[in-house]
């Protein structure tokens, strides 16, 4: 059923084009029919972590020439339940992690967020600096013009009050 730029399924919608799509969430009973599955390591109401090995089993199966769908209802999923766009994603990810040198291994724990510290060289270090020093030196310019043109126009306005013509 389409309605608005919708796309209704499984009683929940996805949008069409650049609109923000919503997350297909898993029943409490769809979680545990997951959890019993031996290639899932982790389950919540919208996401799978799926095993290292399942990964594996996946990229040989796919280089055989096995459908990423078929691939999921042969080692236990329900297509269905997953969806096409989680199958798809997952597709993607898993050919993407097969031509890293680290594998399939989660590199989430050990490669979130930003770097707490970069090592530079002392020409690096001295270039970083200085374009600091810039920047403060433009912020401070910045400032200066605006302080200025804060006060002209206070004076000018205390110059035009009624009651400084008084």
């Amino acid at each position: 059923m389409q309605f608005a730029g919708y796309l209704a399924y499984n009683g929940h919608t996805r949008s069409i084009g650049a609109i923000k799509m919503s997350v297909h969430h898993f029943t409490d009973e769809q979680r545990k029919q997951l959890e019993m599955n031996p290639f899932v390591k982790k389950v919540s109401s919208k996401a799978i972590t799926y095993s290292e090995a399942f990964k594996e089993h996946f990229c040989v199966e796919y280089a055989l020439g096995k459908q990423p769908t078929q691939i999921f209802r042969e080692a236990g999923f329900d297509p269905v339940a997953l969806g096409q766009v989680r199958i798809d994603g997952f597709a993607k990810r898993v050919r993407k992690m097969s031509q890293r040198a680290e594998g399939f291994e989660d590199q989430r724990a050990t490669h979130s967020g930003r770097p707490r510290h970069v090592e530079r060289t002392t020409q690096e270090e001295l270039a970083f600096l200085r374009h600091q020093l810039k920047v403060r030196d433009q912020q401070i310019e910045v400032l200066k013009k605006t302080n200025f043109i804060h006060h002209k126009a206070e004076t000018k306005r205390k110059r035009n009050s009624p009651s400084s013509n008084e």
